[in-house]
């Protein structure tokens, strides 16, 4: 029995409101632990962005890439909207992810 991969894409917020990066992995769990521990160079660790806001899971890469790519083009108002609407709190979705 073969388990298919399964790819996710994620944005990290450094507060409420705060700075925000958009990302995709196929281990979703494993990444936000690295993002974390300051574990990934460049722009996360830069700007100390740790805060899992949103993730989306996909069947494949080809989509989770289409789907990472649009919403880095998209402005911010719209990124805001769509954390505020799937998590309102801005709640650290990494707790819920490792269970």
């Amino acid at each position: 029995m073969t388990t298919q991969k399964q790819f996710f894409v994620y944005i990290l917020a450094s507060k409420r409101n705060g700075t925000l990066y958009a990302g995709v992995t196929s281990n979703l769990p494993q990444r936000i632990y690295q993002h974390k521990n300051n574990q990934v160079e460049g722009f996360t660790k830069k700007y100390n962005v740790k805060l899992l806001v949103y993730y989306e899971p996909h069947e494949n890469a080809e989509s989770a890439i289409t789907r990472e790519k649009q919403l880095k083009k998209w402005n911010r108002a719209w990124k805001l909207k769509l954390i505020e609407k799937e998590n309102p709190h801005w709640q650290d979705l990494y707790d819920y992810i490792i269970k």
